[in-house]
């Protein structure tokens, strides 16, 4: 069972085994070791019909066919906001575990505080605090799931929101001209859209080459726009997991990461970022992740099939029915994976019985 909270934890000389991952999910980069093969683009100009907009289209498309990641700066959202938003989350999250604890989230309730994560039948928990904010559409937001604490996070929160939704709709116009489609295609395509706020807080970890702050996964929604701090532990695949690079942290910039939604839409052309964030024993980390989600009635299929091109899913489905297979197929193979290391261990532990009979015991 998970700790109410990591505070405690954090000051341990060694991890907990539930946090304890199997060598294979283990990182094999270190969180500081930085790589720049994310492309930074500004958006400086975007607006500009007959300006730089032809110019900045051509690279966000080159990165979602390459990566699925890639960063944004001069998106136009104020550094004054940022900079509120990320002193707040810190704020709260060295409150006392009790003032946290108020808005635990756990037993299916929307939105709060947890430890790991709010998805049930986890084989091995993540080494991370969350807060998740539910902000759209505005008419489900619920005020009572919404941390009061630190003074003023509330406000700052809905703005925040607000002008990421903006960002993201302006990045969606983006690819759905790439596709060749009116710019209100994608957006479209998610009906009302669902922003779901994450704010993610890694403490030290007293062994972090043994566990994940968050494990590898792709988003299931359309597009996600994550804000880091200088810090580092982002991580990013695009051959499987054989190879990682830790993103380079960049002040002010926003990770934009494509999800699965956003995959199926383009008919697999854009990529859905394959990610995961490491931790260490050095310092915490922050970042805060807004998701832009589909309605869960929305259509998922290929917006556009191009030519030559098959459908790369079957038939029509809801973005509800995606993200219950996409979770029941990951817990899934969680399971699987975990009956094979049981059996293993039962077969090791036969073997080493029959090492310590004599031989005459063995041939009778």
């Amino acid at each position: 069972m998970a700790p109410s909270t990591l505070t405690a934890l954090a000051e341990e000389k060694t991890l907990q085994a539930s946090f304890v991952r199997d060598e294979d999910e283990r990182p094999k980069v270190a969180y500081n070791q930085f790589s720049n093969e994310i492309p930074v683009i500004s958006l400086a100009g975007i607006d500009d019909v007959d300006g730089k907009r032809a110019e900045i289209c051509k690279k966000i498309v080159e990165a979602c066919e390459d990566w699925g990641v890639f960063q944004v700066v001069d998106h136009g959202v104020d550094t004054k906001l940022i900079s509120e938003m990320t002193r707040l989350a810190r704020e709260f999250f060295v409150l006392p575990a009790e003032e946290k604890l108020r808005f635990d989230m756990s037993g299916g309730k929307k939105g709060g505080f947890i430890v790991s994560s709010h998805l049930q039948g986890e084989a091995v928990k993540d080494w991370r605090e969350i807060v998740t904010y539910f902000s759209y559409p505005l008419k489900t937001r619920d005020y009572s799931r919404w941390p009061d604490k630190p003074e003023g996070w509330i406000e700052v929160t809905k703005e925040y929101s607000d002008k990421l939704m903006g960002l993201a709709c302006k990045l969606l116009e983006v690819l759905s001209e790439a596709m060749g489609l009116e710019k209100e295609a994608l957006t479209k395509a998610c009906v009302d859209m669902d922003q779901k706020v994450v704010v993610n807080f890694y403490p030290k970890c007293p062994e972090p080459d043994l566990t994940l702050g968050l494990k590898r996964h792709t988003d299931p929604g359309t597009i996600t726009l994550l804000l880091q701090d200088q810090v580092g532990g982002l991580q990013a695949t695009r051959d499987n997991g054989k190879t990682w690079i830790t993103v380079q942290p960049v002040e002010g910039a926003f990770v934009v990461n494509l999800g699965d939604h956003g995959h199926y839409l383009s008919n697999g052309r854009f990529k859905n970022a394959d990610h995961q964030a490491v931790v260490n024993s050095d310092c915490s980390r922050l970042s805060i992740a807004t998701f832009q989600n589909p309605a869960p009635d929305a259509t998922v299929y290929p917006l556009k099939i191009r030519e030559g091109e098959k459908p790369i899913l079957e038939e029509p489905i809801t973005f509800a029915e995606m993200y219950r297979k996409k979770m029941s197929k990951d817990l899934e193979l969680a399971r699987l994976k975990k009956m094979a290391k049981e059996q293993q261990q039962l077969q090791e532990i036969e073997k080493s019985k029959l090492e310590a009979k004599p031989l005459e015991q063995i041939l009778a």
